[in-house]
């Protein structure tokens, strides 16, 4: 389990070594599917990403990636695909913090 603290967001990653992993992504493929979902202008499913990418991907890999980045909080999973929802607005930050829940 990974664990990580940052400016009071707490963040935890379960990978658990018995789950029969074969090849975890290195960081230039956890990248590549970033930019890809980042810049796409509509949800994506698996398939789409894999053949956006430009290079060949295990499913399992990007399982493991899409796991990682939805629990960080960056992307959603919607009906249609993968979203790509991570601001890092000073601004935005900053409303979410100070504002009213109604």
């Amino acid at each position: 389990m990974l664990s990580s603290k940052s400016k009071n967001i707490e963040f935890q990653i379960n990978i658990e070594k018995n789950r029969g992993v074969i090849h975890y992504p290195t960081l230039k493929t956890v990248l590549l599917v970033e930019k890809t979902l980042q810049n796409s202008d509509k949800p994506l499913n698996k398939n789409q990403i894999k053949d956006k990418l430009g290079v060949k991907i295990m499913h399992q890999t990007l399982n493991i990636i899409l796991t990682y980045l939805e629990e960080r909080g960056m992307i959603v999973r919607a009906k249609e695909g993968y979203v790509w929802t991570y601001n890092p607005s000073k601004k935005l930050l900053r409303a979410i913090k100070e504002g009213y829940e109604v």
